[in-house]
């Protein structure tokens, strides 16, 4: 027996109670049933394998998703926080705009992209605020700047289209298309883009990281800014065909009156070109641009914007292009200014700039209905032959201007300025004014006989007139008239080629003369407008006179001008007997004489002919009191013209032209000397040692002029 110490517990022991053996039954091992007793089977095996992807991309699903929520997070506010104010996006052009007034104010032609003001969402016409967002997006005012049920409905369109999703429609909303149009704001930079075309298509470019900043800009925009300002951005940045940037621009382009002011059947038009501003730009495509403004006022109507009265009425009496669109008329005077005036204010600016021109409308479209009339009776449809025409008053104003048949152009080869050809006869009222500022009149005597002159490096030439024929003695006048070519050159030679040069380059032909004996025939080259300027000073007494088209330039909104008229009346060139003189002479050309075709019964009109080398260019330069018309007919390949003289088709065109115009305001007598000299003279036979007369002989012949009789 233990015996246990003081303190010590007692030793634990096992519970007897109920290990009697009586009582006690032998435990058996537990064995655990399996749920499943049967083996394994293809299908579970299957179903396993199959499940192992889907649960591998649910896993990077979820995982993508976080990261692409948190992406979008972080662009929203990134976007956010750099949004400017929104009256900051309303004009984003880079250059400016101009806008050409005629001679009596009114607007005829824009250049630049076109901004016509600020127009605002609660300030803009209530029907043309509905057409946009019948257009464009019903639910502009009820998504927080994105449409998926629109984004779902582009892609299946595209997709059933044959196209890729993300190609043609695009489902955007406004705001959206607001984001593009602000290129997700990044302002234009020269030295990424070389262009602001480059710049612009690559904010159009549609890819799908595009749009997700697309989207991402959109939601920013949407936290930033109103509905309001989102829409008046959008109105003032939209482009709408024929260079107008923003509605109230496209309103003005082309109904001549504000975004504020359009009904129905115009905020129709308008809204319509969003699809395909170019295309359907009504100036171009009036029917195109009605198609489409229909199925927006049906659009309108479904949505309740308007009544079904409304719609009945709009679609009955569509949107009529204002006078000025409708005509547009001096597109190739317009280019001719834009080319001409200051580049800084013009093809350069940075302004909106405002220029007066002396374009006279009418007259315009006069000469363009003359143009027209006479092609399509007289040319072959065939024909390629070109035209152009200039329309100028005595001190140097143009008028009018078509530089080809396409008298509706912009952008196009001017050939009223641009073109270099030779004048033929058309130069040889310069070569008769030398000679009657040295002291000649128009009964002055001259051989048309055959002459031969020595060119040194050609050899002999033996020149010849139009009709091989020779007519004796002939007076200066005779000699004009009947366009001889013998006499010309005799009287040049006789004066010097020198003092003929100078008679032209003073009265404006800036080209280089011809230095031989052809320099009397028009060998040299020179534009339309060059030479109807020099008629224009023989018109107006003698004096030099350099066309101008600029009246006056300024800045949108400020009335002060920047530049004045360009050009006008210069310095005297010939006295202003010997210019009447040579006005009766040319008189004479279109009484009797090559411009016969010219005429106009009642009405007196001097000029003169011209016909180059194998007819590749034709001439007709003619005038009344009021008004010089210069035409020129020809290929721009120079090859030669058949069965066409400068007194056929150009003569032709310029009496119809000049008909259309005296409908409007009938013209004074010429101012001309009519009487005959006294003693007419014969051409002194030509001293070969001289090249011009010496001082003392235009004194005093210059004196016998001033003293004679007229």
């Amino acid at each position: 027996m233990t015996t246990r110490k003081r303190g010590e517990a007692a030793p634990l022991k096992a519970d007897k109670r109920n290990l009697s053996p009586k009582k006690m039954k032998k435990s058996k091992p537990v064995v655990r049933k399996s749920k499943n007793t049967k083996p394994l089977g293809l299908l579970y095996v299957i179903r396993r394998i199959s499940l192992f992807p889907i649960r591998i991309i649910w896993a990077l699903t979820w995982r993508l998703t976080i990261v692409v929520n948190i992406l979008i997070v972080l662009g929203l506010a990134y976007f956010a926080i750099n949004l400017p104010d929104s009256s900051a996006l309303i004009d984003g052009r880079v250059k400016g705009s101009v806008t050409l007034l005629d001679r009596y104010g009114k607007v005829f032609a824009w250049r630049g992209d076109q901004f016509g003001g600020v127009i605002t969402a609660d300030s803009v016409s209530p029907f043309l605020k509905n057409a946009i967002v019948a257009t464009e997006d019903k639910r502009f005012f009820n998504h927080l700047g994105l449409s998926p049920r629109g984004i779902a409905s582009a892609i299946r369109i595209n997709l059933r289209s044959g196209r890729g999703p993300l190609s043609g429609n695009g489902g955007s909303t406004i705001t959206q298309q607001t984001a593009k149009l602000i290129c997700l704001g990044e302002p234009y930079n020269k030295e990424i883009w070389k262009t602001e075309r480059d710049y612009e298509r690559s904010c159009r470019r549609t890819t799908l990281w595009r749009k997700v900043k697309e989207a991402t800009f959109a939601l920013a925009m949407e936290a930033m800014y109103s509905k309001d300002e989102i829409l008046t951005i959008y109105l003032n940045r939209a482009f709408l065909g024929a260079g107008a940037r923003g509605f109230e621009a496209a309103s003005q382009r082309y109904f001549g009156k504000s975004a504020k002011q359009v009904n129905i059947a115009e905020a129709a038009m308008l809204a319509g070109l969003l699809k395909a501003p170019s295309r359907l730009a009504p100036t171009d495509n009036l029917s195109g641009a009605r198609a489409r403004a229909e199925i927006v006022i049906d659009l309108m109507r479904q949505q309740r914007f308007i009544t079904e009265t409304e719609a009945n009425f709009a679609i009955m009496r569509p949107a009529s292009l204002s006078s000025a669109a409708t005509a547009r008329a001096g597109g190739y005077f317009a280019d001719w200014i834009m080319a001409s005036g200051p580049i800084f204010f013009t093809r350069n600016t940075t302004e909106d700039v405002i220029i007066s021109t002396t374009l006279d409308q009418t007259i315009q479209i006069a000469t363009e209905a003359a143009v027209r009339e006479i092609f399509n009776k007289k040319i072959d449809v065939k024909s390629k032959a070109q035209v152009a025409v200039i329309v100028m008053s005595a001190d140097g104003a143009v008028r009018a201007m078509v530089g080809g048949r396409d008298t509706k152009t912009t952008g196009a080869f001017n050939r009223a300025t641009q073109a270099k050809r030779q004048t033929g006869s058309a130069f040889k009222p310069f070569v008769y004014g030398a000679a009657l500022e040295l002291g000649y009149t128009p009964f002055d005597v001259v051989s048309d006989t055959p002459v031969t002159y020595d060119i040194p490096g050609s050899g002999e030439w033996a020149p010849k007139n139009y009709n091989d024929e020779f007519a004796g003695d002939v007076t200066f006048t005779r000699a004009l008239s009947e366009s001889l070519n013998i006499p010309a050159i005799k009287i040049s030679e006789h004066v010097g080629r020198d003092t003929v040069r100078k008679i032209a380059s003073d009265f404006g032909i800036s080209n280089e003369l011809a230095n031989g004996p052809a320099l009397a025939l028009g060998a040299s080259e020179s534009t339309l407008i060059e030479m109807t300027g020099a008629y224009a000073g023989i018109l107006n007494g003698g004096s030099s006179v350099v066309p101008y088209g600029l009246k006056e330039l300024r800045l949108q909104g400020d009335f002060t001008p920047l530049a004045g008229r360009s050009g006008g009346v210069g310095e005297r060139v010939i006295n202003e007997n010997s210019a009447k003189a040579l006005v009766f002479m040319m008189y004479q050309v279109v009484q009797n004489g090559t411009g016969r075709r010219a005429k106009i019964d009642g009405v007196e009109i001097a000029g003169k002919t011209g016909t180059t080398q194998s007819s590749r260019d034709a001439w007709f330069i003619g005038f009344t009191s009021d008004f010089i018309i210069g035409v020129w007919v020809g290929n721009d390949d120079n090859t030669p013209l058949i069965g066409v003289t400068g007194g056929t088709i150009p003569a032709d065109i310029w009496r119809e032209t000049m008909a259309n115009i005296i409908d409007q305001s009938y013209p004074l007598p010429l101012a001309m000397n009519r009487g005959q000299s006294r003693n007419p003279r014969s051409l002194e036979p030509l001293d070969q040692s001289k090249k011009s007369l010496s001082k003392k002989t235009i004194l005093n012949t210059i004196w016998e002029v001033l003293i004679g009789e007229n």
